[in-house]
């Protein structure tokens, strides 16, 4: 079985830790290890080394070699320019589609907080040995909602198909991206709707044969790349083409459109976040709700449900009288914001490109 993780996010809502030069994966946002270490050590030793994979842009190059030196230098796949996820599966697939087009893979993303990891590793041998024997199915894993949340996607699940070795495997009934507060609330009260990781198990000939059906475009492109890998070529065709295919997301090229009686779901509380903005990383590490979550030399008086992180050694953050706030405090940057304003940091971020502050995004 192998495991393919995608690193390329730009994590614009984790600014100003996060920058173009090194967004949020390849930061020590918990503890002393980049999530991207994390994410791979969570696979060991249950995956060697020369079966995990990551997917990534050429520019974090560099970082990722810096940081995974244990990876083999082949398991590293660029991509020479950022074209969403859609055209980075295309790729990553047609690569293993003409190795081992029946193995089991397992997607995982470089950005997320998993607590369960034994649970974890359960289900992504379960699910390896499902799809051994079925490899024209798809297996999404997804996380019990423990609140309503508005800013993740959903899966709706249908009846319980069976069960293995005490884990479910429930019927999929679609995708729901976002949904308002009210329809929220809602999915979390009816129990049939789980939160959407983006992980799932699969073969590269499901995906593969998927991108050629329902991506036609994006699959020629994918071919013309993967017909010269390993030869002196493969660069030259590979920056040359890859720039041509449509910028789209996998779920909507592809998993959207799949029929849905060749998917089946495992819903388990894994402990899972998605570790993308401020408030997230707050809820995710909190014990209780009102608990403030701190890092670096902090010193607070009467604060409550608050965020203050500090990356510098020699500067004391002190707060007094704070309820609900995020503070982050960088080199250059020193960032104050409502917990509940942490969504507009993204828009925030993007209004600096052409001026003077485009330098520290």
């Amino acid at each position: 079985m192998k495991a393919i993780i995608f690193a390329g996010g730009a994590g614009t809502r984790l600014w100003p830790l996060s920058r173009k030069k090194s967004p949020k994966q390849f930061e020590k946002i918990i503890g002393d290890k980049s999530t991207l270490q994390l994410a791979v050590e969570r696979l060991i030793p249950e995956f060697q080394y020369k079966d995990i994979y990551i997917s990534t842009n050429i520019a974090y190059k560099n970082l990722i070699v810096d940081q995974l030196p244990k990876l083999p230098k082949e398991n590293f796949i660029f991509e020479p320019e950022k074209k969403d996820v859609g055209p980075a599966i295309a790729l990553t697939m047609g690569r293993f589609f003409q190795n081992n087009p029946q193995e089991p893979i397992v997607i995982l993303w470089s950005d997320h907080l998993v607590k369960e990891v034994t649970l974890f590793k359960k289900i992504i041998k379960i699910s390896g040995d499902y799809i051994k024997k079925n490899p024209e199915k798809i297996i999404f894993i997804a996380n019990k909602a423990r609140f309503p949340s508005t800013n993740l996607g959903y899966i709706h699940l249908g009846g319980l198909i069976k069960k293995i070795s005490g884990i479910n495997f429930f019927k999929f009934k679609g995708f729901l991206y976002k949904p308002d507060k009210k329809t929220a609330e809602k999915f979390f009260k009816s129990g049939n709707y789980a939160w959407n990781l983006g992980y799932f198990v699969t073969t590269a000939k499901f995906i593969y044969q998927a991108f050629k059906k329902l991506a036609p475009d994006i699959y020629q492109k994918a071919e013309k790349i993967n017909q010269y890998l390993g030869k002196p070529s493969y660069n030259k065709i590979l920056t040359k083409t890859y720039p041509q295919m449509k910028s789209i997301n996998f779920d909507n090229a592809i998993l959207e459109k799949l029929d849905k009686k060749d998917a089946l779901v495992i819903v388990e509380d894994l402990g899972w976040s998605d570790i993308g903005a401020w408030d997230a990383l707050k809820e995710a590490l909190e014990s209780h709700a009102y608990e403030n979550v701190i890092r670096g030399k902090v010193y607070l008086e009467h604060v409550r449900d608050s965020l203050i992180y500090n990356y510098e050694d020699k500067k004391l953050i002190v707060g007094i009288d704070l309820d609900e706030q995020i503070v982050v405090n960088t080199n250059d940057v020193i960032l104050i914001a409502k917990k509940s304003s942490v969504s507009k940091i993204k828009k925030l971020v993007e209004s600096f490109e052409g001026t003077e502050n485009e330098k520290l995004t």
